[in-house]
């Protein structure tokens, strides 16, 4: 099968090392800075070659350009999309929706995706919507070296966007604070940075293993009168719940936004 990558930024580059690791799948790669292209064919293998040339030949083509660049670039393909019309397209772009799409890939053959970076090493949260549910366990197919992948209604992927796939830079940010605590604790920034990201990872995996309200899990951490209370009472006072709710909205809002500009 020929998988074609119409821009290879970071969200375009995870996808394509996630999907690189099945050795069946062809690689076809583009992107408007060549240099980019010819890295990632030498750790990936794969071809690299024009837009035009990939829409007209790959099965499954991700389109990884930003938002405001896909309209322009579906305009300027028009008649290699009609030569393939067999072609299965996936975007990724933040706010386009599928009804947008259609207007320039006129066929049932269309995936609207978000993922998160960790798809590069086979720890991603990918969501996605599509306009015929016949294609699902084909994506999933292509998509399980990336990690995890869950299919939502279209009205929810915004959402899933702000969670799932800004949530990485969220997280990066917690365990760089949590790290920097640590420093200043007299920890090397070594260990701090290894035992914070350590205990994301094992508490996040306490949460999915366990039938436990997050809240409950928390609970059991927090003896009366002891450390873990004051912190958390610190960061209650801080505003830490409010602050992560309204990070969340505020990167809600711009996804929308960026559909419509």
């Amino acid at each position: 099968m020929k998988i074609g990558f119409i821009g290879l930024g970071n969200m375009g580059a995870a996808i394509a090392q996630a999907v690189a690791k099945e050795e069946s799948y062809h690689l076809l790669l583009s992107n408007h800075g060549e240099e980019r292209a010819r890295e990632l064919q030498t750790s990936l293998g794969g071809e690299v070659l024009s837009n035009a040339e990939i829409a007209s030949q790959a099965d499954f083509i991700f389109l990884g350009v930003k938002p405001n660049s896909v309209i322009p670039v579906l305009e300027s393909l028009q008649e290699e999309i009609a030569s393939n019309p067999t072609a299965i397209w996936i975007s990724m772009a933040a706010g386009i929706d599928l009804k947008q799409l259609m207007d320039y890939i006129p066929s049932q053959q269309l995936i609207r995706m978000m993922p998160n970076t960790p798809v590069a090493i086979g720890q991603g949260m990918t969501t996605y919507c599509l306009t015929n549910q016949a294609l699902a366990p084909l994506f999933e197919q292509v998509m399980q070296s990336s990690g995890h992948v869950k299919q939502v209604a279209e009205r929810q992927i915004d959402a899933a966007t702000a969670l799932a796939g800004c949530g990485p830079a969220f997280v990066y940010q917690f365990i760089e604070a949590m790290a920097d605590a640590g420093v200043q604790a007299g920890l090397s920034a070594q260990d701090s940075t290894y035992l914070a990201a350590q205990t994301l990872i094992g508490s996040a995996q306490m949460v999915l293993s366990s039938e436990k309200h997050p809240a409950q899990l928390r609970q059991e951490v927090t003896s009366p009168g002891g450390s873990t209370i004051a912190g958390v009472v610190a960061l209650e006072k801080k505003g830490f719940r409010y602050a992560v709710i309204d990070a969340v909205q505020k990167a809600l809002k711009r996804t929308k936004k960026l559909g419509k500009q």
